[in-house]
């Protein structure tokens, strides 16, 4: 049976191990939060992207479309946290010239809806871009392509300060038009 002095030497030794195990945690930790966001969108794909606004009032998740039917590039949902409000959103191909569509919803009705119904519940329309760290843009590419490092509204911010989505008991807060890339859906 170890003395009252050897104890403490063997106690001693544990505890030195166990701080150089979590100094070696801790390092591993910060060398990931480092990491170029650029290297950890590129590991995530975009139908499964992650953004919030520069003031974390707002966060769009992307989500994989299942169905065939639907004619749109993405689907996503954008919340404005600390509210009840959560918004659908779509994007899509357009043509001559090719552009990414994008438009964002509130309490549309459910099946179907005549065009006085879609534009009563449609908060923003506008093109989306995908933008690069060196703040070039381009079209937001397909679900199956690495995520961009941000996406552009243009827009969005006054539009949901003009929407039914605004007001008491509702958003209070408009997101800037860019937002950034913060994880990865699972």
């Amino acid at each position: 049976m170890p003395t009252g002095a050897e104890s403490r030497t063997t106690n001693e030794r544990a505890g030195h191990m166990l701080t150089k195990q979590k100094s070696v945690v801790a390092m591993v930790i910060a060398a990931l939060s480092y990491a170029p966001v650029s290297a950890i969108a590129a590991e995530c794909k975009q139908g499964k992207a992650i953004y919030a606004d520069r003031d974390g009032a707002y966060e769009l998740r992307f989500s994989p479309i299942t169905s065939e039917a639907v004619s749109s590039s993405h689907q996503f949902r954008l919340s404005a946290f600390k509210t009840s409000v959560v918004m659908d959103g779509y994007v899509m191909s357009s043509d001559d010239p090719e552009r990414t569509m994008g438009m964002v919803l509130f309490n549309c009705p459910d099946g179907d809806v005549t065009g006085a119904d879609l534009d009563a519940c449609t908060v923003w329309q506008g093109f989306v871009y995908r933008a690069s760290a060196d703040g070039g843009l381009d079209n937001l590419q397909s679900g199956d392509s690495p995520a961009a490092e941000k996406i552009v509204f243009p827009g969005l911010g006054p539009a949901i300060r003009q929407s039914s989505a605004w007001g008491v008991g509702k958003a209070t807060v408009a997101p800037w038009d860019v937002l950034d890339f913060k994880g990865c859906a699972q």
